[in-house]
């Protein structure tokens, strides 16, 4: 069995091993902390020190941050996967078995603006599947007010209005 702290590194790397998709530091941190395998802060080591050593890597996204693991990160994995135990693995699978849905759904949705060069506000909206939009939207506003509301209401609404502009379209 590895060392406590090489363990949940190996746990981090195992869970975003296991999705086809990114994760927030939120989603990654809410199994470790369940478990009670460790402390918040010592989850947010292990994230900063994978990503410093290059195993995983961080997307940033308006208000959130995504990892995703590298190719070192997965080689590591295969490596030292036996180290981790597989009652601890059979803990991870069930988690990501019961919540993928949610947890691809939080992630998947993006939305975030920026200031362009006719000095409004530009929002990009989008619904990511399989690392493709399935929609890329880009709404520009005249004000930052504006940008953040529509920002905030595509993460609550995406699926209702990707339904209502297909229904228009087809």
């Amino acid at each position: 069995m590895a060392e406590p702290f090489t363990l949940y590194k190996l746990i981090v790397l195992y869970i975003l091993n296991k999705v086809d998709f990114p994760l927030t530091n939120s989603q990654i941190s809410e199994f470790i902390l369940d478990k009670g395998y460790t402390n918040y802060f010592k989850i947010q080591q292990v994230i900063a020190e994978l990503k410093e050593s290059g195993f995983i890597r961080e997307e940033a996204a308006r208000n959130r941050t995504l990892y995703h693991l590298t190719e070192e990160g997965h080689e590591t994995l295969q490596y030292f996967k036996n180290d981790i135990s597989p009652a601890i693995q059979q803990d991870i699978e069930q988690y990501l078995s019961e919540k993928q849905y949610e947890l691809k759904n939080e992630v998947s949705v993006k939305a975030d603006y920026y200031r362009n060069t006719n000095m409004e506000y530009s929002v990009r909206c989008q619904v990511i599947e399989s690392g493709l939009p399935l929609i890329d939207l880009t709404i520009t506003v005249p004000t930052e007010a504006e940008a953040e509301k529509i920002a905030v209401n595509w993460e609550k609404k995406n699926q209702e209005i990707y339904a209502y502009i297909m229904a228009h379209l087809l």
